[in-house]
C-alpha cells in the first residue's frame, strides 16, 4: 500500500549535506518542473518584501525567506523528519526504528509544493511554499503546473492508496485511484461532525498506527478490517473512493503509542 501525505507549513532547519534533485522520487517525471519551480521560487525570494507578501510571511518569520535562497547549500534531512506541526508530531517518525521506519520510507510519500511528491525517505532542504502560493516566473498557478508533471506518474496496479492530502495539496497531484479519508467525531450525542485541528493529529496517530503493524493492504476491505483488529473505527467506500475514521468526544483518534 501507498500513503500521501500533505506536507507542513512548518520545517526543521538544518541538516548535513547538499540537496542532490536528481535522486529524488520520480525524478524523470517530475524533475524538470522541480527545476522549473525552484527557479521561480528563488526569484520571487530574491525581493523580500514582494516574497513575504506572495508568501504570506508575517514579521515573524520573514526570516524563512533565507531558506529558499539557500535550498543547495543548506543541509538536507529526509522528508519525513523535515516537516513538523501536529499531524508530523502526532505520526513521530524520529522515534520509529528498524521495519517500522523501513514501512515509512517505503510506503509513505508526501505532497511538496516545492519538489512535488517525494518519499518519506528523501532527502530535502527547508523551504517555505504552499501550494495556494503564486510564483510569477511560472506564468501559471502552482496546481496547474504540478498537475500536468503528475500525470505522467505510474501508479501501482492493484495497492490500496490512502490519500491523507488536504484538497489544496491533492489539486497538485490528482490520484482517482486513491481513498480519500476523512476524519470525523462522534459526541455525546452520537452524532458525528468534522474535525478541524485535531483531524491532523488523527492522521499522524494513523500512519503510525499503520507503521507500528507493518499492514500491508491492497483493499478498502482490507482497511476496514485491520482498523478493527486495531480498536479503529472507520468506514470506507472504495466505489466513491472515500473513507472514514471515526473518533470519539475527547478522544481525537485512538492512541497508537499504547499500540
Amino acid at each position: 500500500m501507498l500513503v500521501l501525505l500533505p506536507p507542513s507549513e512548518t520545517k526543521r532547519a538544518g541538516g548535513d549535506g547538499a540537496l542532490d534533485p536528481t535522486v529524488l522520487h520520480a525524478d524523470a517525471e517530475l524533475g524538470e518542473t522541480r527545476a522549473r519551480v525552484r527557479e521561480a521560487l528563488v526569484q520571487l525570494s530574491s525581493d523580500a518584501d514582494t516574497a513575504a507578501k506572495a508568501l504570506k510571511l508575517g514579521t515573524k518569520n520573514r526570516g524563512e525567506l533565507e531558506h529558499n535562497l539557500r535550498l543547495g547549500t543548506s543541509g538536507v534531512l529526509p522528508a519525513i523528519d523535515r516537516y513538523t506541526g501536529v499531524l508530523y508530531d502526532a505520526l513521530d517518525a524520529e522515534s520509529l526504528r528498524g521495519a517500522e521506519r523501513d514501512w515509512i520510507e517505503a510506503r509513505v510519500l508526501v505532497q511538496s509544493a516545492l519538489f512535488g511528491l517525494v518519499r518519506a525517505g528523501d532527502r530535502i532542504p527547508a523551504y517555505r511554499l504552499s501550494a495556494s502560493s503564486r510564483l510569477p516566473a511560472l506564468g501559471s498557478p502552482l496546481k496547474r503546473v504540478w498537475g500536468a508533471a503528475h500525470a505522467g506518474l505510474e501508479w501501482p496496479a492493484g495497492e490500496l492508496i490512502l490519500d491523507l492530502r488536504s484538497q489544496d495539496y491533492r489539486a497538485l497531484a490528482p490520484v482517482p485511484e486513491a481513498l480519500f479519508l476523512h476524519v470525523v467525531q462522534r459526541g455525546a450525542d452520537g452524532q458525528v461532525r468534522a474535525l478541524n485541528h485535531f483531524n491532523k493529529a488523527a492522521k499522524g496517530e494513523l500512519v503510525r498506527r499503520l507503521a507500528r503493524s507493518g499492514a500491508l493492504l491492497r483493499s478498502p476491505e482490507q482497511l476496514v478490517s485491520w482498523a478493527r483488529d486495531e480498536g479503529l473505527e472507520l468506514h470506507a467506500d472504495g466505489a466513491a473512493g472515500e473513507a472514514t475514521l471515526v473518533t470519539e468526544l475527547g478522544a481525537p483518534a485512538a492512541s497508537s503509542r499504547a499500540a
